[in-house]
């Protein structure tokens, strides 16, 4: 089971707090827009072995932070629930 982080970020209002929201959703969608982008080259054969192995990796390294921000955003919102 993996370790839960714990952090505190002051918020001044609901105003930074869309503005935190806002900028956690823009960061997951270029990330995704980036996993597609990179997983497409690699399926349409793009470039050399070599470079479509580097591919795969940098695909799952995207991955791998779109879903970290996709957590971000899930405790954000229960945070704003919990907060009431």
């Amino acid at each position: 089971m993996p370790e839960p982080l714990r952090l505190e970020i002051p918020i001044d209002g609901d105003d930074e707090l869309r503005a935190l929201r806002g900028a956690l959703l823009a960061a997951r969608a270029t990330e995704l827009a980036e996993v597609q982008r990179r997983a497409q080259r690699h399926n349409l054969g793009y470039g050399t072995d070599s470079q479509r192995e580097s591919v795969t990796d940098e695909v799952a390294d995207r991955r791998r932070r779109w879903e970290m921000l996709d957590r971000l955003l899930t405790a954000l919102e229960s945070a704003v629930r919990d907060r009431g």
